[in-house]
């Protein structure tokens, strides 16, 4: 078949590095004449809110050597490591090498800058604008952005990241992703931060940056903190059965066992969890949705502070801090914020306490991580759940997809082009689909699905 000059681009939505990862493999997938438009309403591509960081401080919670881009060139990172004058932020310990996320923002920004300013005609065109509708129209969408631009285009992957969290605000409230906005905090009054997660440990970092020196707060349903990597051998992927899926206590059970004869041989609990990594999102779409719920439930914020995990030196900052008394790490909820002129005045219900805390601070900071569709205000999302184009997934976590990461639509849905989804917006339909190791691959599997989904278009 002979195919046109020039094709329709595929559109990708958002350029953090689900969207930088999908536009890369969509211009290896898609055919020389089919264009790439990476749009982007934020102040830079590549890096989003989890790599545009220049704090040292704030290391990736996944060690170098498994953070290349590439499926298929895993040392791909490394070798760019080794080429590139770094200074700070690189920390080699018993548990791997952690490098800062400032640094993989650079190596992701290398990399899209190649793909922009290549040889040939550039296929990639970048779109620095929100993207506020896809409109239906014959074999694709008419893009609009905020700005008043406007693109045809074949087909978009939405891959916007976490979906903003609706935990309560405060006119006192901090972004933890813009240190730089902190203003003046004095030593004499706490902070609070809402969760104990990975966000956490960047938020106390950012605020001892930003010279902070008074006592912190973070308050979380369990009060959990992450674990640390450390040094552990490879375990064999557990060999489930059927019947393992039915039960989410049969199958923590199973796990169980794999640990304790881990432990029998010397292997920590680290190495087991590490050989779910390829079997977790096929557990999750096993398990009965029940099930699903039950661990959503119940085991979530365990199996999040086991999966994952943060580097040993973060790990080391926050224990210092609670040791000398300035971070304290409490079990409970926040049921009330009263605005004041220079303070919140928060009541909070800790878990174990008879009666509920009210407690002054000077300044809040949501960690929670990750919003509901339900909550979420973002134009595009809501035209596209109106229209029927798109539905929300499992729990209300993200958006409806099958197996080929293709959008479900309801069946009010009708016409336009093809959408799929990639990165946290699957969340519920794939359970890991937050990490690099798991984006990566997925990012891969979906721009080769894209590119005959269209081949399969263009000969009917």
């Amino acid at each position: 078949m002979t195919r046109q000059a020039s094709l329709p681009p595929i559109a990708v939505i958002g350029a953090g590095f689900s969207g930088t990862m999908a536009a890369l493999q969509l211009l290896e997938a898609l055919p020389p004449e089919q264009p790439v438009l990476l749009c982007e309403r934020g102040g830079s591509f590549a890096r989003g809110l989890a790599y545009g960081t220049g704090n040292p401080a704030h290391l990736l919670n996944v060690r170098a050597a498994n953070m290349s881009a590439f499926p298929d060139r895993p040392g791909h990172f490394e070798e760019w490591l080794s080429g590139a004058d770094l200074g700070e932020g690189v920390v080699t310990t018993s548990a791997g090498t952690f490098v800062a996320r400032g640094h993989y923002g650079s190596y992701l920004t290398d990399l899209l800058t190649a793909a922009v300013t290549g040889p040939g005609v550039p296929r990639l065109r970048l779109v620095n604008d929100a993207v506020v509708d896809l409109e239906p129209r014959a074999g694709g969408f008419l893009l609009r952005t905020e700005g008043g631009q406007t693109h045809r285009v074949a087909g978009a992957v939405l891959a916007m990241g976490n979906l903003a969290s609706a935990a309560p605000k405060s006119r006192h409230s901090l972004d933890p992703w813009a240190p730089d906005s902190f203003g003046r905090l004095h030593p004499h009054a706490p902070v609070l931060i809402v969760g104990t997660g990975l966000t956490m440990l960047d938020a106390v970092a950012s605020l001892r940056a930003q010279g902070f020196t008074g006592a912190i707060l973070a308050l979380s349903r369990r009060g959990l903190l992450p674990n640390a990597h450390a040094p552990a051998d490879l375990w064999p992927m557990p060999d489930l059965r059927p019947a393992d899926f039915a039960s989410l206590r049969r199958l923590l059970a199973r796990i169980r066992s794999d640990v304790a004869r881990a432990a029998e041989r010397g292997v920590g609990w680290h190495g087991v969890i590490d050989a779910l990594r390829p079997l977790t999102d096929t557990i999750w779409r096993s398990l009965p949705p029940r099930e699903q719920a039950r661990f959503q439930r119940h085991l979530r914020p365990f199996w999040d502070v086991h999966r994952h995990r943060t580097a040993p030196p973060a790990a080391q900052t926050i224990a210092d801090e609670i040791a000398r008394g300035a971070l304290t790490v409490r079990a409970g909820r926040l049921i009330a914020i009263e605005d004041e002129a220079s303070q919140a005045v928060v009541t909070l219900r800790l878990r174990g306490a008879e009666r509920p805390e009210r407690l002054a601070v000077q300044a809040m900071i949501d960690a929670t991580g990750f919003g509901h569709l339900p909550q979420s205000r973002d134009p595009l999302l809501r035209r596209l759940l109106d229209r029927g184009l798109v539905r929300p997934g499992p729990f209300g976590l993200g958006l409806d997809a099958g197996v080929d990461y293709r959008a479900v639509r309801t069946t009010a849905g009708e016409g336009g082009g093809p959408l799929w989804i990639l990165g946290p917006l699957l969340r519920g339909v794939l359970w890991e689909c937050t990490a690099v190791p798991d984006i990566r691959n997925e990012a891969a599997e979906l721009a080769g699905l894209v590119a005959a989904t269209l081949d399969r278009a263009a000969a009917a």
